[in-house]
């Protein structure tokens, strides 16, 4: 959770409103078909549906403030996928850092599964 203080009171953010939002800005960019995630036992891996798309990312606060996330997510076959990832990247750390203004230190991307 982050606290952030000002002249007019405290606000509190939840890791799971930086998952939502960094789930719903990374599925919204080309080429991606969804968050990837396992079931607790470690089984297969499954694209996970729009409303539990928030399993597929970890966030972290860092000791300087900022958040630094892991996002793992399934392609669809044929695109650039360094050039997806940026655009993850970029999408995620933008609409993390305009909704709630805190800092994003790093957006990791980890491509789990090719459909297609």
């Amino acid at each position: 959770m982050v606290n952030i203080s000002n002249e007019l009171g405290n606000i509190s953010i939840t890791s799971e409103v930086f998952t939502n939002i960094a789930g719903a800005a990374a599925t919204s960019c080309f080429g991606v078909k969804g968050m990837a995630g396992r079931n607790k036992e470690g089984g297969p891996l499954q694209l996970l549906r729009r409303e539990s798309m928030s399993k597929g990312v970890m966030t972290h606060l860092n000791d300087d403030g900022t958040l630094s996330l892991e996002l793992h997510i399934g392609v669809d076959h044929g695109v650039n996928i360094s050039a997806v990832s940026r655009s993850i990247m970029k999408e995620v750390k933008y609409k993390l850092t305009k909704s709630t203004g805190v800092p994003v230190k790093s957006v990791d991307v980890y491509i789990d599964t090719i459909i297609g």
